[in-house]
């Protein structure tokens, strides 16, 4: 679809690009192509090259790492952006991790550990993210995350994703009614099965993208472009009286009952 300048003169931050198949990168190109000046963050020195390379071949930057589970890695970032900019219109959190061998099997097996590491990297993130991005935030902004339909219902395999994202999804909620009176918005868009590097340590994941076409209502597969399109919304003035919300970009798939 031709870009429409909805976030121009924006500047933003994106968390959680691992390589070009990543939902963040999709959203990332489609809110520098609606306008905005993007800086991204890599998780460990692993992902460094690949986002370094993405974002100079699309002369985004700067490329900061960022470990979520480090409050001062995450106000090393802010700090970061403060120098550079001064101040930011928008946050992307689109970080998640668990354990691969928590998602197969059942769900009564998650370990301790398993369930701390879910937990922090997929929701508390959030609220630590918030909590050193709202100074830059200033003039008001919105914040960002993806969650999946593994929270609110049971997904085969989710298991302790699962329930991270129902705490993600209740931290959406939480910090909208928080800083909402600073002019901060928070959403979130739940975006149907797609084939990324995170999903594909989900036990059968496939059998999730082959079941999509035949039950969806749009009888098809999402893209990580059309998450990407939504999230350009959610991120601009168009979506000033939207917060607390979770968009679901999943081809209809959520209405339908069991």
């Amino acid at each position: 679809m031709p870009a429409l300048a909805l976030l121009e003169n924006k500047k933003g931050l994106i968390l959680g690009v691992a390589n070009k198949r990543s939902i963040a990168w999709a959203i990332a190109r489609a809110a520098q192509d609606a306008g905005a000046e993007v800086a991204l963050t890599y998780a460990t020195e692993r992902f460094e090259q690949p986002v370094r390379k993405l974002a100079n071949e699309r002369g985004m930057g700067p490329v900061l790492p960022c470990d979520v589970t480090s409050d001062e890695a995450i106000q090393s970032v802010a700090d970061d952006l403060a120098e550079r900019w001064g101040s930011i219109d928008f946050v992307v959190h689109a970080v998640a991790f668990a354990l691969r061998e928590e998602l197969a099997g059942d769900f009564h097996q998650t370990s301790r550990e398993g369930y701390h590491i879910a937990q922090d990297v997929s929701a508390y993130s959030l609220t630590a993210v918030c909590r050193s991005m709202r100074p830059l935030m200033e003039s008001g902004g919105s914040v960002l995350t993806l969650s999946y339909l593994g929270g609110p219902r049971v997904v085969p395999n989710y298991n302790v994703m699962g329930v991270a994202k129902a705490a993600l999804e209740a931290s959406v909620r939480y910090l909208a009614a928080d800083l909402g009176r600073f002019g901060i918005r928070v959403n979130a868009v739940s975006a149907g099965p797609i084939k990324t590097l995170s999903a594909a340590g989900v036990s059968n994941f496939s059998s999730l993208l082959e079941n999509m076409p035949e039950r969806a209502p749009l009888r098809r597969n999402v893209t990580a472009e059309e998450v990407g399109d939504a999230s350009v919304f959610l991120l601009s003035d168009y979506s000033r009286g939207v917060t607390g919300d979770i968009l679901y970009v999943d081809a209809g798939y959520h209405v339908l009952g069991a």
